[in-house]
């Protein structure tokens, strides 16, 4: 039953969007490491996108919330800084979730997320939070944020 309750624990974290970009979860950005189970003590992992990113007390708050309307009490959040997070634990998936919700997946060649263009400009390196930068599509003149590859 203990496994089955860390896969339960695993698909409620699924359900908490990222409080930054809600059309992804928490666990398919990457942040939820880990959830294990030991005397009876249930420990989730997360590791923040970066160190100092203003969403981990949103993480954790919203971990709690679920958790405890979904009868779980006996866990504790641990934050995990290493191996630091990277847009490789990213799924093709997520990539795509966020190319369709108008943010540029992290890639190489920023591609426009309206009319799939190559040709973008750079007009900031900070977009809306720190893992995001600003570009404009040189074709569509859209502007839009691109998550950058960390």
């Amino acid at each position: 039953m203990q496994n089955g309750n860390i896969k339960h624990i695993w698909q409620l974290l699924n359900t908490i969007p990222d409080p930054e970009i809600p059309v992804i979860s928490i666990v398919e950005l990457g942040v939820v490491r880990d959830v294990n189970l030991k005397d009876n003590l249930y420990t989730i992992s997360i590791t923040p996108t970066y160190s100092g990113c203003p969403a981990v007390t949103a993480f954790t708050n919203d971990i709690k919330k679920c958790l405890k309307e979904n009868g779980f009490r006996n866990f504790k959040i641990k934050l995990v800084y290493a191996p630091a997070w990277t847009t490789d634990w990213m799924s093709k998936e997520t990539k795509e979730k966020l190319n369709n919700y108008g943010i540029a997946p992290p890639s190489k060649i920023v591609i426009c997320p309206q009319c799939n263009s190559k040709n973008t400009t750079l007009i900031s390196e900070f977009g809306a939070t720190a893992c995001k930068a600003f570009y404009k599509c040189s074709d569509c003149l859209e502007p839009f944020e691109a998550f950058k590859c960390i």
